[in-house]
């Protein structure tokens, strides 16, 4: 018989390694995970195992320590603490359908009066429309903000989340209705009138002259040359939270909760 030569030996013993080979690094190949993140969409579907989200959700989750940061709130007076809380509230509000838009108005009852304790924000144009004076209620307390109430008559300013209505000429001239939020907390504002409008009690010259801003029946007050425009902008369903470190307040409100 016939040697075969060597090029053919070779082959015949390659052929087999090389498969074997392949096989072996096939084997160790990582099988595919999933890159999307939580908010991709695939052919207009969330990923699976996604919960989908509102737009309001999913923005004030993922952007609003950056706006915090951006704009500089720390330094205007506003702890990251009042913020994220405002936002916490904000954002179950949204999802329950309450708010149209994303601005929001938070006041800090922390800070005496005479400090601009108002800050209006533009969530989506990362933008800080106001930063104002803004009055407490008469019975709540003199430069600082300390006893809140939600009962009639009472003169004391009331905590929470409110929802903005509309605007309206009133006696206390250009005014926007507010509609309290928690049940117990701030749910009688409306009865009690508690209204945003302008007064000359709040301005700089008040606080040379008596050590605080003028203070109100309970409503939150505020310069009358800052109070159409900034109205026209929050009116009709915006969020406006009014925040005091008080843990009656804390403990009982359903949307600082988990």
């Amino acid at each position: 018989m016939k040697k075969p030569n060597k090029a053919r030996t070779l082959q015949l013993i390659s052929a087999p390694l090389l498969g074997l080979a392949i096989l072996l690094q096939c084997a160790f190949i990582p099988a595919p995970t999933s890159v999307y993140p939580v908010a991709f969409k695939v052919r207009g579907t969330t990923a699976p195992h996604i919960k989908n989200t509102s737009k309001s959700a999913a923005f004030s989750f993922l952007h609003s320590m950056e706006i915090y940061d951006s704009l500089h709130l720390e330094d205007l007076g506003l702890s990251k603490m009042v913020f994220r809380m405002a936002v916490k509230g904000m954002e179950k509000l949204s999802n329950a359908g309450r708010l149209k838009g994303n601005l929001i108005s938070i006041i800090d009852f922390s800070q005496p009066s005479t400090s601009k304790r108002l800050y209006v924000i533009d969530m989506d144009n990362y933008e800080l429309l106001y930063n104002t004076w803004v009055a407490h209620g008469m019975k709540s307390g003199k430069t600082m903000a300390k006893l809140f109430s939600n009962k009639p008559s009472s003169n004391k300013s009331s905590l929470g989340f409110y929802v903005t209505g509309e605007a309206y000429q009133g006696s206390n001239g250009y005014s926007l209705k507010l509609q309290g939020m928690e049940k117990g907390i701030n749910d009688f504002a409306y009865r009690r009138a508690i209204v945003i409008h302008g007064a000359d009690y709040v301005s700089e010259q008040w606080i040379s002259s008596q050590g605080y801003i003028g203070r109100s029946k309970g409503c939150p007050a505020v310069p009358v040359d800052v109070c159409q425009p900034m109205i026209d902008q929050i009116k009709d369903g915006t969020c406006l939270f009014i925040y005091h470190p008080t843990s009656t307040y804390r403990a009982k409100s359903p949307l600082l909760r988990k």
